[in-house]
């Protein structure tokens, strides 16, 4: 099981938790939201839970919990810029359907 970060998106978090002065990575999970069930949640990691998994690349920790690890397996984390938008975006093997936002996923 892995979860991985492509060279941009792995300098971008490395900026924002210098940026931000502390941290040991970046979280990502799921929680339960939109019309097609699950949404994607990241969020800066100060201290580690007992049933988080961690994966490093680029000297960049990707901290994902078991519960959400499941439906996240094989996800590349990207940076991406398009005209003047930017931000993450998730590949994920996993996923069946999305809503027609781009907001919500299942599987």
């Amino acid at each position: 099981m892995a979860v991985t970060l492509s060279e941009s998106a792995a300098n971008r978090v490395r900026t924002f938790l210098e940026n931000r002065g502390k941290g040991i990575g970046l979280r990502l999970g799921i929680k339960t939201s939109g019309c097609s069930g699950l949404a994607y949640v990241l969020e800066f990691v100060d201290v580690l839970n007992e049933d988080d998994e961690v994966f490093e690349q680029d000297g960049v920790k990707v901290i994902v919990d078991r519960k959400s690890l499941v439906y996240l397996d094989g996800t590349q984390l990207d940076f991406v810029k398009e005209g003047l938008n930017e931000g993450f975006k998730f590949s994920n093997p996993n996923v069946k359907d999305e809503c027609g936002c781009g907001e919500s996923f299942n599987v």
